[in-house]
């Protein structure tokens, strides 16, 4: 880790587990090889502890605006492993479906429809739909 702060990093490392679980997080730092462990290092110290670890906008709005960006992106995997995140720093099922309707309004009815796919699957194995 010698390109990070390594204060960065740490503060990033409890953000990730925080949001994404500490079980998810040891599973993907743990899987990291020589090719793969200085990104994972860099997108720990800057994705989760510059840009989460800012705390002039709360955990609960960072995932709503990474749901609506992930998946305007449309990067399906990612917006599962945020929606169930999301779902940690307390966004509701309604939110969820309210950032939906935003994406299929700006990105298209397609990209809302793989949304709801995903967010129906992760909201069930919560527990949170009948």
């Amino acid at each position: 880790m010698s390109n990070f702060d390594e204060d960065l990093f740490i503060k990033g490392l409890k953000q990730r587990q925080a949001t994404l679980g500490k079980d998810y997080v040891a599973k993907n730092l743990a899987s990291a090889d020589s090719f793969t462990r200085p990104f994972q290092e860099a997108m720990t110290a800057w994705c989760w502890g510059f840009g989460w670890g800012d705390d002039t906008i709360d955990a609960k709005t960072r995932s709503m605006m990474n749901l609506s960006m992930i998946g305007a992106l449309g990067k399906m995997q990612e917006w599962e492993i945020h929606c169930k995140g999301a779902l940690n720093n307390g966004v509701t099922v309604e939110e969820i479906r309210a950032i939906i309707h935003v994406v299929g309004i700006y990105c298209g009815v397609p990209q809302a429809l793989e949304c709801f796919r995903v967010a129906k699957k992760v909201l069930s194995e919560a527990g949170l739909l009948e």
